[in-house]
């Protein structure tokens, strides 16, 4: 079992920046993939960036160049670094982590609001 604890949102105007943190319950070394997600009103989740175990990342492509995943393996923490934040980027974030161990299995934090507007 793995949990996982989101901070990092709050209101920020178009333009602006925030850095979302996502602390594990366990190792993240031993998580084969760490991402983050985002869900707005009426629409369905969607990726915006993830990383492997061996550091690969992925991108939406509407968020290349702004966003950046990172993580810190001694305090079990992935952040994303969102920059030049649109109004249209408003939504819930969520941290997932995906296990590979026999079977797939998703992981899911609590969700953190980011509201951009001015």
């Amino acid at each position: 079992q793995v949990q996982l604890v989101e901070s990092g949102g709050g209101l920020v105007q178009p333009g602006g920046s925030l850095r979302l943190s996502c602390t594990a319950s366990v190792s993240i070394a031993t998580i084969n993939r760490m991402g983050w997600y985002r869900q707005a009103p009426g629409r369905q989740r969607e990726l915006v960036a993830s990383m492997t175990s061996g550091g690969r990342t992925n991108y939406a492509d509407s968020v290349k160049g702004r966003f950046t995943i990172s993580r810190d393996n001694a305090n079990n923490t992935v952040y994303l670094q969102m920059n030049s934040l649109k109004p249209e980027e408003t939504a819930v974030y969520y941290c997932n982590a995906r296990t590979l161990s026999g079977r797939l299995i998703d992981y899911w934090g609590q969700g953190t609001q980011v509201t951009v507007s001015s």
